[in-house]
């Protein structure tokens, strides 16, 4: 099992998209602090209450400041399609509906034997997938706030920017 704690690197993932096109994680995150999201499934209240009162108002932000967002779930390309758009989200949302990279992970949430699902967790990533911070969220109040989020990722932006310090005119 791969270690999911900060200072180990995520594993390289490739899975389909909410399009069906096969996508690799590294390729996606390419070279910019990256927000990945496993989460249960478009049926939880909890997952569609993350998405739509955090992650979605931070995109914006998250995309001008050269950042990433990703999200990965068990559901299939045609229904993550279906979730991504009812809550507004422009990110790529990946699909492991045959559960490999959940068996890879050892995310497998085991309350739940009946959907199968992913345990809703938070890694903020730097460029080469290396895990700067890991949230479980299995109870909500486990989950990053967008303040953690923005922290985390201005983090990570310190440590791979050469220009950060550059004075200003």
């Amino acid at each position: 099992m791969p270690d999911l704690t900060p200072g180990a690197r995520f594993p390289d993932l490739e899975l389909p998209d909410h399009a069906g096109n096969v996508r690799r994680l590294s390729e996606l995150v390419g070279g910019d602090p990256t927000v990945l999201q496993t989460y249960r499934g478009w049926w939880c209240p909890k997952e569609q209450a993350f998405l739509r009162e955090r992650l979605v108002p931070f995109q914006e932000e998250v995309e001008v400041a050269y950042a990433r967002i990703v999200s990965l779930s068990v559901d299939a390309p045609e229904v993550a399609a279906a979730f991504r758009a009812g809550v507004g989200a422009r990110w790529t949302f990946l699909c492991d509906p045959e559960r490999t990279a959940q068996t890879e992970l050892n995310l497998r949430e085991t309350t739940d034997t009946t959907n199968d699902p992913y345990v809703p967790a938070v890694f903020v990533l730097r460029p080469d997938l290396t895990i700067h911070t890991a949230y479980n969220g299995y109870w909500y109040w486990g989950r990053p706030t967008t303040d953690e989020l923005a922290r985390d990722l201005r983090d990570v932006t310190r440590e791979i920017r050469d220009d950060w310090d550059a004075p200003t005119p």
